[in-house]
């Protein structure tokens, strides 16, 4: 069978259908990859026998096959799908094919950057996975010409992509997809078995011993009698023991529905796979660890590019031949991936909380990994006393002088007891994990009476960083281990954030060098915040006010420098500042500012509504006190929050900013037409109209002229309505507010959408900025649509935000100058 080298790739992959695969359901794109061949079955999910490539013309096909790692890898497919038996290749000249348990470890790989394009053969990473995959694929591939093999060809498929196996009622287990399995059986069967996970933790077992028992069972025993954990009918087997008596000692763990999920779950797989892949998968236990497990270990895996951007910035605070003279210690290690490239064992420590870990890193040292097996031992930093650490390492921590010559040289966990995803309702606050070691129990001055936590002030020094996992290792490093040289991954809260004030009066290192990348490069990290790398001294006390470090965009691009200032107990926030501004006398409101916290991450929390629930970040907005109001807002929202800035603190400003009469009117005018002034008629009486009826043609006569009064100066003191109750040192209510050009561009740009909307008919009079956006855009589940199917109103909207953006560069520069930001 021959095809021509111009078919266009559609199609060739619909002739290769046709001719090869006529015989099955489905042949289909998914996730991106290319071609795919499937027996639809009874149960929920489809049945895959081959993903594969598809390229056209000539290609070289082991390029293919790593692009197809590659997407697979980056769009993690094998999570949402059950994986084939095969992943293929093909062109029109040949195909290939490789059975898809052959190259599954690679997806595990810890130390690997997935977030590239896979169709670029030229990234690092391509270059990186094709000599990791090209001797796999040599040896195990089946590549078959098109023209010569076409008999071939078939006959392998009828071999081996045999339907009746997959008509079976039950989805057959093997190499390939018993790890998809194990995370389904997470969600369906673990909830119903009645264990306490954090005792069975401290035995050394995880719940994927569980889903061993479950996996190589048959009529619900388990037929492998060396496993940690055995199914015995209705109930699990482990931690078994011989007592001094010898009588044999056994736990016993039973389901908590009556076996129900337990056996709806195995009505859909068949168990136990063929005998023959048994021992290969106990062999791969590692694979089997679930996401909470990962993130309590601090797997959060460093990618190899920073893993080699953090050894170079060692090796410029240290010398160049850092790795003779220092020794090193990776106490929060997983499997050992940032200590790849080091060069000499001898000199090397690697712990890790989980027996596993420390198997796989045995197990890499047989492979050839440059490590010491007796240097690699299992140690809970946070609990365990450093008598369990080997003799050698022992040496080092006693002695003051060696002590200097150590690197820890880590990435911990970042876990903490509460997260914002949990306070949002996105995640789940992290029980135990942050308040439940020894090391948290000392440093937080917390002691257990009468069952009940009770914290002692004066002990506590972590302060509110308590709660933080990362926090607890810093500072047993520095209290237990100090003269040591910290080389560390972790969240910049320790440099700057006001919840580590306590933690920065007692961790006063000198720092030496640093850089700071994006944190959703690293494999499990969601959310656009920076993750840095510092290197401290702490046998030195560092004076810093502020470090300078570098900038790496996610493909390791310099992107200059920054600053984090060192923010102490005395330095007053932008919190403190708007506060003083609290009304006595609130009953004459313009609606409520909600000031949310005080750093970048939390922009969408500042917004100005009639009414605001978390009344303890709310300020009553008065027309007295509108100038610090629309300061306090225009300044928080006029630059946009971003990776690099996420963790920047606005802080109380100088006094240069209360005779900046422009600065003060820019910023009202930003805050009349900003999205996030949320003012609605239909909650209140809107005193946040712009204009006068004339200028915008306006259908009838407004309920409220507050906001043109004050604008033209025409509110007096002696008013009878009570509006300026308080004296303001800012605009005594008779002197009309001057606009600058940028700020009266603003508002030609909104005049023209408030007129837009007072052309139609049957409009509410009253419309603020807010409800005449929702008028024409809409809403879906209470949210506002981002777009309008109105062209002109879309064009208007535009026009407005361009001028808007003009006059935020312009307010962002007085943010600086008056104090609110450190450049």
């Amino acid at each position: 069978m021959i095809y021509s080298n111009n078919l266009r790739e559609e199609e060739l992959k619909n002739k290769i259908a046709l001719d090869f695969f006529s015989d099955f359901d489905n042949t289909q794109i998914i996730n991106e990859i290319d071609f795919s061949i499937s027996k639809a079955h009874t149960a929920p999910n489809d049945i895959y026998m081959l993903w594969a490539e598809a390229k056209k013309g000539k290609s070289d096909i082991y390029k293919s096959f790593v692009q197809l790692i590659l997407t697979i890898g980056k769009k993690r497919i094998y999570d949402k799908k059950l994986p084939p038996k095969f992943l293929g290749a093909f062109d029109s000249e040949k195909i290939a094919f490789i059975e898809y348990y052959k190259i599954m470890h690679i997806f595990s790989k810890n130390d690997f950057n997935w977030n590239v394009t896979p169709s670029d053969y030229h990234t690092k990473e391509f270059k990186e996975l094709y000599n990791l995959a090209e001797e796999i694929l040599k040896e195990e591939s089946f590549i078959y010409y098109f023209e010569e093999d076409e008999k071939d060809i078939k006959a392998f498929i009828k071999d081996n992509f045999n339907t009746d196996v997959y008509s079976l009622n039950k989805i057959q287990i093997d190499k390939n997809n018993f790890v998809n399995i194990y995370y389904k059986w997470l969600e369906n069967v673990k909830p119903s078995i009645n264990a306490d996970w954090e005792s069975v933790k401290k035995t050394g077992i995880i719940d994927a011993d569980f889903y061993l028992a479950d996996l190589l069972s048959e009529n619900n025993l388990t037929l492998k009698d060396k496993l940690f954990v055995l199914l015995k009918n209705n109930y699990y087997e482990l931690d078994r023991k011989i007592d001094n008596e010898g009588f044999i000692q056994i736990r016993q763990v039973n389901f908590n529905d009556n076996q129900k999920s337990h056996n709806d779950f195995w009505k859909i797989y068949k168990r136990p796979p063929k005998e023959e892949y048994w021992d290969y998968i106990i062999e791969r236990r590692d694979l089997l660890v679930s996401q909470d497990i990962r993130e309590r270990k601090g797997s959060f895996f460093t990618p190899r590019a920073w893993v080699e951007k953090s050894q170079e910035f060692i090796a410029d605070c240290l010398g160049e031949n850092w790795q003779e003279e220092y020794y090193i210690w990776d106490c929060a290690s997983g499997t050992g991936n940032l200590l790849t490239g080091l060069t000499n064992k001898y000199k090397i420590f690697a712990s890790t909380i989980d027996r596993a870990d420390v198997d796989i890193m045995k197990e890499r040292i047989k492979n050839g990994a440059n490590l010491l097996e007796s240097n690699v031992f299992q140690f809970d930093f946070l609990n365990d006393d450093f008598s369990k650490c080997p003799k050698a390492l022992q040496e080092i921590i006693n002695d003051e002088e060696k002590r200097k010559k150590l690197v820890v040289y880590i990435n911990p966990p970042y876990a903490e007891a509460g997260s914002i995803t949990q306070t949002t309702g996105t995640g789940e606050n992290k029980t135990g994990v942050a308040t439940e070691s020894k090391i948290y129990m000392v440093y937080s001055g917390t002691e257990i009476k009468d069952d009940k936590k009770i914290k002692n002030k004066d002990k506590n020094i972590l302060g509110k960083a308590s709660n933080e996992v990362f926090a607890q290792f810093f500072m047993r490093i520095y209290k237990e281990l100090n003269g040591c040289i910290l080389s560390c991954f972790s969240k910049l809260k320790y440099v700057n954030s006001s919840n580590f004030t306590a933690f920065r009066k007692i961790f006063q290192a000198q720092f030496l060098k640093g850089f700071i990348i994006p944190a959703d490069t690293f494999d499990n990290v969601k959310g656009q915040f920076p993750i840095g790398f510092l290197v401290w001294d702490t046998s030195k006390i560092g004076k810093q006010k502020h470090i300078k470090v570098n900038v790496y965009d996610r493909n390791n691009k310099s992107l200059g420098k920054k600053r984090f200032y060192i923010l102490d107990e005395n330095t007053k926030n932008i919190g403190k500042w708007i506060a003083e501004y609290r009304q006595k006398n609130t009953e004459n409101s313009l609606g409520m500012l909600n000031s949310g916290r005080v750093d970048f991450q939390n922009q969408k929390l500042v917004y100005i509504k009639h009414y605001v629930s978390d009344t303890a970040h709310a300020l009553t907005i008065t027309i007295t006190i509108i100038i610090p109001c629309s300061v306090f807002f225009a300044t928080r929202h006029c630059i946009k929050a971003d990776w690099l800035n996420d963790r920047d603190q606005f802080l109380y400003p100088n006094d240069n900013w209360k005779e900046d009469k422009e600065f003060h009117s820019d910023c009202l005018a930003f805050t009349l037409f900003h999205t996030q002034n949320r003012i609605s008629s239909k909650e209140g009486l809107n005193n946040w109209l712009p204009f006068t009826e004339e200028e915008i043609d306006a259908k009838g006569i407004f309920d409220s002229h507050l906001m043109t009064d004050f604008i033209n100066g025409k509110i007096k003191k002696e008013n009878k309505g009570g509006l300026l109750l308080d004296e303001s040192p800012y605009y005594k209510g008779d002197e009309a507010v001057i606009f600058s050009y940028e700020a009266k561009e603003v508002f030609e740009a909104g005049k023209e959408l408030y007129k837009y909307y007072h052309s139609f008919k049957n409009v509410n009079i009253n419309a603020s900025f807010y409800d005449i956006r929702g008028y024409f855009q809409g809403f879906k589940n209470s949210r506002m649509n981002a777009k309008s199917q109105d062209e002109k109103y879309n064009a208007l909207l535009k026009n407005l935000k361009n001028k808007m953006d003009v006059l935020a560069k312009k307010i962002s520069y007085k943010v600086y100058e008056h104090g609110f930001l450190k450049r």
